[in-house]
């Protein structure tokens, strides 16, 4: 045991968690998490999509869509106004943007989207011209 120092495996974790902490809390809110988490659900006649965003209010969302992209925008604020400081900070505040890959094109015009909860609910539509056709063959 003589010329080696012990190693404290509690405080190693303590450290690997401040730091974990520090990097979350760091940036619009949780960027490098991917803010709002998402759920995408396509189907042969368009996409749903769920997003959760508590603590954004519907004012402050912007969606916009483009070909087979979506993009949200927003911002969530802090929950207490003028807090000079933290004992753990959690959930992260500032604005945000997303933008999503979609498998095909959506028709814009046919956009719905809702809040409740702090879920934001996306129906986007495929266009017809888009959807697949089935050909029927015919004898020779």
């Amino acid at each position: 045991m003589f010329g080696t120092t012990m190693r404290d495996p509690f405080r190693e974790m303590r450290q690997l968690t401040r730091q974990m902490d520090r990097l979350m809390s760091q940036g619009a809110a949780g960027a490098a998490a991917g803010f709002p988490a998402m759920n995408v659900y396509a189907g042969p006649d368009g996409v749903a999509i769920t997003a959760e965003v508590p603590g954004v209010d519907r004012d402050a969302l912007e969606i916009s869509v483009h070909r087979d992209t979506v993009t949200l925008k927003g911002e969530r604020r802090n929950e207490i106004e003028g807090a000079k400081g933290y004992h753990r900070r959690e959930r992260g505040a500032g604005r945000f943007t997303r933008t999503l890959s979609l498998p095909f094109p959506v028709d814009p015009e046919k956009v719905e989207a809702s809040l409740s909860d702090g879920m934001l609910h996306l129906s986007l539509h495929r266009p017809e011209s888009d959807k697949p056709r089935r050909i029927e063959v015919k004898a020779a």
